[in-house]
């Protein structure tokens, strides 16, 4: 590890874990003021989630002003699911589902030797619901997993580029992005409930025992959602969150909003929680994420049909890409102006960072340490 104190916290996936108040709370009673905890997103395997946090902590101690003690800690939750890009490992999936090894198995027969006709897709797309947990008939689904399978896995593979090749084999690479979606669909509707079951009452705990610490969450990918989740889990009056920084992250950009642009009378999901926050929400995001910019609005809007509206129609965006939206009083700035001047010290931030962020697996990058340190309030002044 790159830095210490460290401590690494980890949940299961109903967000139990062993006791981790004390080792949160911990560095508060060696001097420390401000801990910095980062959530890594899908595709981590705990080895490479402690392999993460060095890697992206090791900058921290050089940015710190003289005299800030900062400790540091990783959040480790079950997300192994699909760590071959560009297609899912199913070996991976089986490991973190391993209840649902049997529709896995299927799935990947179909894939791989199954006829590509209309039949066998229906049997896919059947097999994806069961995967996802999808209710039954009158039951919420997500909007992809409810279209045409053949016209779903078509438009995935539109999406995917225009050098696949023609024909069946196509509508095949389709099916194949569809099961990477609803194995991250359940990663999604996963980090959530490990950040208002697990994650928030912990830090409800460590405010308790440890009432002078400042700590910064960062969470990059689905792990911005399980940070930002842990919020809505903070036992009522407990403020120990002194900021939260979202790198890249893979949720609706409108989750902080009170009213939806295109349905005023419904809310985000996260409505209002970065009035939790003692200092900023600071939100980057990058149009080069194509994960979030293109693959993301085309798994939820997949059920809407012709798409009226148009494909770059705002109601599916992610917040990762286009930072948060629909939230009075947010502040827009460039990273190199982040960097010259410093992030405000409260409300919701959209920081570009995509002279930097290329992909989105682009993570460990100075620039973003010094987001975050600047975000903390600790880093050393110009």
């Amino acid at each position: 590890m790159s830095v210490e104190p460290y401590r690494e916290i980890t949940f299961d996936q109903d967000g139990d874990g062993p006791p981790g108040q004390a080792a949160l709370a911990a560095p508060a009673r060696q001097g420390v003021s401000d801990l910095f905890l980062l959530a890594h997103g899908r595709n981590g395997s705990p080895s490479g989630a402690t392999r993460l946090c060095s890697d992206f902590f090791a900058p921290f101690p050089g940015l710190l002003a003289p005299g800030a003690e900062a400790g540091y800690a990783g959040v480790v939750w079950p997300s192994a699911v699909c760590t071959g890009e560009p297609g899912p490992d199913y070996r991976a999936l089986a490991t973190v589902l391993p209840e649902k090894e049997p529709v896995l198995e299927r799935l990947t027969d179909l894939l791989a030797s199954a006829p590509a006709e209309e039949a066998a897709f229906a049997e896919f797309a059947a097999l994806l619901r069961e995967l996802a947990d999808v209710p039954g008939a009158g039951g919420p689904v997500p909007a992809f997993l409810a279209a045409d399978p053949v016209e779903a896995y078509g438009r995935f593979a539109d999406a995917l580029g225009p050098e696949l090749p023609e024909g069946p084999e196509r509508c095949r690479l389709g099916a194949r992005e569809a099961l990477r979606q609803a194995a991250y669909h359940v990663l999604g509707r996963r980090a959530g409930h490990v950040g208002e079951y697990g994650l928030g009452p912990l830090l409800g705990e460590v405010a308790r025992a440890a009432p002078g610490l400042r700590i910064h969450l960062v969470g990059h990918g689905t792990g911005a959602r399980l940070v930002a989740h842990a919020l809505r889990g903070l036992p009522a009056g407990a403020r120990p969150v002194a900021s939260v920084t979202l790198l890249q992250g893979a949720f609706s950009h409108y989750a902080f909003a009170a009213r939806l642009p295109h349905a005023p009378e419904r809310s985000g999901a996260l409505r209002g929680l970065q009035h939790r926050i003692r200092g900023p929400l600071v939100v980057c995001h990058s149009r080069h994420d194509t994960a979030l910019g293109t693959l993301y609005p085309l798994a939820v809007r997949l059920a809407d049909g012709p798409d009226p509206a148009g494909a770059d129609d705002p109601r599916w965006g992610a917040i990762g890409h286009d930072g948060v939206r629909a939230v009075p009083g947010t502040v827009a700035q460039s990273l190199a102006a982040v960097l010259r001047t410093g992030v405000p010290g409260a409300g919701c931030v959209n920081v570009d960072t995509a002279e930097v962020v290329r992909s989105h697996g682009d993570l460990c990058r100075p620039e973003l340490a010094r987001v975050v340190v600047s975000a903390s309030g600790t880093g050393r002044r110009a």
